[in-house]
C-alpha cells in the first residue's frame, strides 16, 4: 500500500480517497446509510485511509454516515470535510467569512462525531470575503486543535496563489491540498493549475475522473442513459435544464474519448475505469484520485488502475483524443438539482 504526503507536509493518505458525496437521499441521487456502510467497510478494510466529505453533501448525511462508520478506528483514518456553503436563510449563513465558516465547521464536528478534522477545506472562492479573514480563520481553527491541515477546492489557480500569499500576510497556515475535477474529458487544469501546485507544494486531489460515468462505459451512443445509472436519474427529473445536462455529459468528443478508452481496456485485459484512472494518477502532480461509488461494483471496477502502468504508445493515443477541450465562454451548464 502506498502512502504518499499530501502536498508540502507529513500527512501521509491513501492514492484511493473514498469521495461521499453519493452517500446519504437527501439529493435523490444517492444510496442509504446501509448501502454505504459496506463500500466504506471494504475501502478501509483494504488498507486505505482517506475518506473525503462535505456540510452539504446530502443535507450533511454524508458527514454522519462517515462519522458513525469511521468511529471505531478514528485514529486510522484521515477526514477531510469542506465548509462554505449556504445552511438556511439569512445572511452569514455560507461562504468564507468567519461568522460563517466557526458555525459550519462545529456543525461538521457533531455530524462527525469527532473532535477534529484531518483537512479542512473550503469548497470554493468567496469574492464577499477577504482572503485574509478566510486564511486566518482557518489558521485559528488549526491551532485550536479543530483541523490538522488545509485544502481548497474548485480554485483558479490565481485564487489558489493569492490564498497561499494571503497565509503567508497573516502568519497562517497554507493550504497542501486542491480539489479539482480532472479527467481524460476534462483537461482544463492541465495549463495553469497543475504547475501552480507543483510550484507552491500543493497536492492534487483529482475528482471526476471517470467524468461522470462516461469514461467508466455506463453509456453507449445513441442509447438512452438506463434508469438505475446517474445520467437515468437524472433524466428522470424531466426538466429541460437536466436534459441538457445529460446531453452535454454525452456529447460527441466525451463519447469518441470514452471509445478509445474502451479499446485501451480490451487490449490491456483491464477495464475502461481502470484506465481512465491510471492515465489521472501518470500525472506527478495528483496525489490521490477521488472515487465517489454508488455500488461495491463500480468501486472495485476502478481499484485496477491504481496499478496500471499505461505504456508510452497508450498514454499518447489517449492524450491525443482527448485534447484539452475549450471552455464555453458562457461558462458550463448549471447541475440539474
Amino acid at each position: 500500500m502506498d502512502y504518499p504526503p499530501l502536498g508540502r507536509s507529513g500527512l501521509q493518505v491513501s492514492r484511493v480517497c473514498l469521495g461521499t458525496a453519493n452517500f446519504g437521499t437527501a439529493w435523490g441521487l444517492g444510496v442509504p446509510e446501509e448501502e454505504a456502510r459496506p463500500i466504506i467497510d471494504a475501502y478501509l478494510d483494504a488498507g486505505h485511509n482517506f475518506l473525503d466529505t462535505a456540510d452539504n453533501y446530502n443535507a450533511g448525511e454524508s458527514e454522519r454516515i462517515v462519522g458513525a462508520a469511521v468511529r471505531d478506528r478514528r485514529d486510522a483514518v484521515v477526514i477531510a470535510t469542506k465548509g462554505y456553503q449556504p445552511h438556511g436563510p439569512g445572511p452569514n449563513r455560507g461562504g468564507l467569512s468567519r461568522v460563517h465558516l466557526t458555525r459550519a465547521l462545529e456543525a461538521s464536528l457533531r455530524r462527525l462525531g469527532t473532535d477534529y478534522v484531518d483537512l479542512y477545506q473550503c469548497h470554493k472562492w468567496d469574492p464577499g470575503t477577504p482572503i485574509e479573514e478566510t486564511m486566518a480563520t482557518l489558521d485559528g481553527f488549526v491551532r485550536a486543535g479543530k483541523v490538522r491541515y488545509l485544502g481548497v477546492s474548485n480554485l483558479t489557480a490565481a485564487q489558489l496563489v493569492e490564498a497561499q500569499w494571503a497565509a503567508e500576510r497573516v502568519g497562517g497556515t497554507p493550504a497542501v491540498s486542491l480539489q479539482a475535477q480532472f479527467s481524460l474529458v476534462c483537461r482544463d487544469i492541465e495549463a495553469e493549475i497543475l504547475p501552480v501546485c507543483a510550484a507552491h507544494g500543493v497536492g492534487v486531489l483529482a475528482y471526476g475522473v471517470l467524468g461522470g460515468g462516461v469514461l467508466g462505459g455506463r453509456y453507449q451512443r445513441d442509447a438512452a442513459p438506463a434508469p438505475s445509472t446517474r445520467l437515468g436519474k437524472v433524466l428522470a427529473l424531466a426538466t429541460d435544464t437536466a436534459r441538457r445536462w445529460v446531453d452535454d455529459q454525452l456529447n460527441e468528443r466525451r463519447l469518441a474519448v470514452a471509445e478509445e478508452v474502451h479499446r485501451v481496456a480490451d487490449e490491456l485485459g483491464t477495464t475502461p475505469a481502470a484506465v481512465a484512472v491510471a492515465w489521472v494518477l501518470d500525472r506527478p502532480e495528483v496525489t490521490s484520485v477521488v472515487l465517489g461509488p454508488r455500488t461495491p461494483e463500480q468501486y472495485e471496477t476502478s481499484l485496477p488502475g491504481f496499478e496500471l502502468d499505461l505504456p508510452v504508445e497508450v498514454r499518447a493515443r489517449l492524450d491525443g483524443v482527448s485534447g484539452p477541450a475549450p471552455v464555453p465562454v458562457d461558462g458550463r451548464l448549471p447541475l440539474p438539482w
